[in-house]
């Protein structure tokens, strides 16, 4: 009998390890110089994102801010490893191909002002990423939480046991939650997840009827019972997915 259980042991924790996402991820957010937004996409669209597969990518998602006065373009992209990473960007630049496209489409001016890139580890809580495309647009929204001294594991922890699973009975489909892999980035107090919406004014109903949860309401002041978990007050951008991203 304890063999048999030993031998089971064995197999559920194989299971799970070959289930759980070690892949490295990388957010990256370009701003857009003025009027160059669209100029962007269709780099994106007619060359970058083939490149990146060419060179080992995954194109994750990409989206643009549904506020329309928001230049930027929001993407995530994956590999294996961090190693195996920063090769494939390396071959990636240079690319004869890609210098090419880099070129061609700044002849009237440079399109991009800033590049943010923060590389990122899915939680063990986060679903499988993969790629998505609803009959019907759906909005989807990325937020950011930065935590008190030494409080991400209450985070998560109240996150995997308790919102995820009220996010959906209100209508929220979990994306994807990740948290940051350098310190310079927060990897110590900071939880980056996407969570999407039928549509943004059913978003904030959604919103609405989460607070009001009494679920919700005793899960948070549980984990409260020690000390606030977060330093500020969360950060999000409501986006909508590009015509180009595998995610919609």
């Amino acid at each position: 009998m304890i063999k048999y259980l030993s031998f089971f042991s064995w197999v559920l924790f194989i299971t799970f390890a070959a289930a759980e996402d070690n892949r490295c991820y990388e957010l990256r957010v370009y701003t857009a110089n003025e009027g160059k937004l669209d100029a962007l996409n269709a780099r994106f669209r007619d060359h970058t994102c083939k490149l990146f597969e060419k060179h080992g990518f995954t194109n994750v998602g990409y989206w643009t801010p549904a506020e329309k006065s928001d230049n930027r373009l929001i993407y995530v992209i994956s590999s294996p490893n961090r190693k195996s990473h920063n090769e494939s960007f390396k071959s990636f630049l240079n690319d004869p191909d890609w210098k090419n496209a880099y070129r061609a489409s700044i002849k009237n001016g440079k399109l991009v002002a800033k590049i943010e890139s923060t590389f990122l580890k899915t939680t063990d809580y986060s679903p499988k990423i993969e790629s998505t495309i609803t009959k019907n647009p759906r909005i989807f929204e990325l937020r950011t939480y930065v935590t008190a001294n030494d409080r991400l594991d209450n985070l998560n922890a109240r996150f995997r046991d308790h919102t995820c699973k009220i996010f959906e009975n209100h209508g929220m489909k979990n994306v994807a939650y990740w948290t940051p892999t350098d310190e310079n980035k927060g990897s110590a107090n900071t939880l980056i997840y996407i969570i999407s919406h039928k549509n943004q004014n059913q978003a904030k109903n959604n919103w609405k009827g989460f607070i009001s949860d009494e679920a919700w309401k005793k899960a948070r002041a549980a984990s409260v019972k020690d000390g606030k978990i977060l330093a500020s007050a969360p950060k999000n951008v409501f986006l909508k997915a590009t015509d180009y991203s595998l995610i919609k």
